[in-house]
């Protein structure tokens, strides 16, 4: 009998000619529009150039090699909107493109044509800022925190190159390519699991199980560059300031993962138990898999035990509903069966993943963007929440657009959403 179980040593032999990749990918090319004025100082590669051994799109080259690598999964039911409202807190709000390099991994090849259009103008945009903001001697005044893509150093001082791509051709280097911001690519699941490997335990494979059969190629292949990792949901959640300070300071094997809202094991903070809640539910916190950070170690072997513990849990289910099986189950099943994380530092959290419809002040458009500016002093990641389509209900994307085209009226020269905003 055939062993169907996941090898991530497997995954790491797979042949690299990937040549109909590049064909997949022209049509994103078709979208592109040129930067307005010189382009001396950046580097802009196309879209339908691979990110990564004849993989992937290549959106936007970072100036340097970064130490964080975020890894976001783009669902099928995920919308348009919702995917540019991550993009562009986490740009704009959180500024970690500062820090950290950006992957996308799309559920098809037709989500990475329709998604990859929208990535592509959203990094067009952020280079537009640059060159304005460059150009009118801005950037300081820029109370989103855009300043902080200016990099302190002098000019001719090396940095290392950026792994995803081409490399630079010699230039002569000017005020903007002294910035700091990382790279922006996009994979399709077929590229980084070639096999489909939970095709023959489901019928339908959802894109919350299928990432984590992509995550052992791609975090295989980059595991020498990066000292963090984040797997996130771009759907459910949004990035506020810096998660990786939670790993930080901590061993590369750590891992961090904030509990669910109604399995919340402490109270207030203060690591004091909740009364309220019984003793199993205080003792196994319920985890939520929609956000992860941790060392790279941390990170890899736990998406390697994950994709390990989706095809037992499968396996197990045969004759009870196989498709009815959850990733929310079968993540919080591997962090309290214990053995299997023997090699992993899981970091207990503290607090849950709060969700914006349940923080106060969000009853309305402009009360909830009076509220959003102080979130980041409160949370580093919160789930979006999503619109009922009930009268009255608040929609979020409106929320955060209207705040971020507030922060400053050089969004308006960029961004055509400002203008309506305004």
């Amino acid at each position: 009998m055939k062993n169907n179980y996941p090898s991530s040593r497997r995954f790491l032999k797979q042949n690299n000619n990937h040549e109909n990749t590049h064909q997949r990918f022209k049509v994103l090319s078709m979208f592109s529009s040129k930067l307005k004025g010189s382009e001396s100082n950046f580097t802009r590669i196309d879209a339908a150039n691979p990110a990564l051994q004849g993989m992937g799109a290549l959106y936007l080259r970072g100036s340097k090699s970064m130490s964080d690598l975020v890894v976001g999964h783009v669902s099928e039911n995920a919308s348009e909107k919702e995917l540019r409202t991550f993009l562009r807190v986490l740009i704009h709000h959180s500024s970690l493109l500062s820090r950290a390099d950006l992957v996308l991994i799309y559920s098809s090849a037709s989500a990475a044509a329709r998604f990859g259009a929208l990535v592509r103008f959203e990094c067009d945009s952020f280079l537009q800022l640059f060159r304005i903001g460059g150009e009118l001697g801005r950037f300081t005044e820029l109370e989103s925190g855009f300043s902080r893509y200016l990099a302190k150093r002098e000019v001719g001082e090396g940095e290392k190159e950026p792994i995803w791509g081409k490399k630079r051709g010699n230039s002569s280097e000017g005020e903007l390519t002294r910035s700091s911001y990382g790279s922006v690519l996009g994979f399709e699941a077929s590229e980084l699991d070639p096999e489909d490997t939970l095709s023959g335990f489901l019928v339908h494979v959802p894109m919350s199980l299928r990432r984590w059969a992509s995550y052992p190629m791609l975090l295989g292949r980059v595991r020498r560059q990066f000292k963090h990792m984040m797997l996130v949901d771009i759907r459910d959640t949004l990035i506020l300031s810096d998660p990786f300070s939670r790993v930080r300071n901590r061993s590369s094997e750590s891992l961090f993962m904030w509990s669910n809202l109604d399995t919340e094991p402490t109270r207030h903070h203060h690591g004091k138990r909740n009364s309220g809640k019984s003793q199993d539910s205080n003792s196994k916190p319920q985890f939520n898999p929609a956000v992860i950070v941790g060392g790279s170690r941390g990170v890899r072997r736990f998406a390697t035990a994950a994709l390990t513990e989706i095809v037992r849990g499968v396996i197990e289910h045969k004759g009870k509903g196989r498709n009815s099986v959850t990733e929310s189950g079968l993540v919080n099943q591997l962090v309290h069966s214990g053995h299997l994380l023997k090699n992993i530092n899981l970091i207990t959290p503290t607090e849950p993943l709060a969700e914006l419809s349940s923080l106060g002040g969000f009853n309305s458009v402009d009360s909830a963007s009076s509220s959003y500016l102080r979130l980041s002093d409160y949370f580093s990641v919160v789930q979006r929440g999503h619109s009922s389509g009930e009268s009255g209900s608040l929609d979020i994307d409106e929320v955060v657009m209207k705040e971020i085209c507030a922060s400053h009226k050089l969004y308006s020269s960029v961004y055509s959403d400002c203008l309506v905003n305004q």
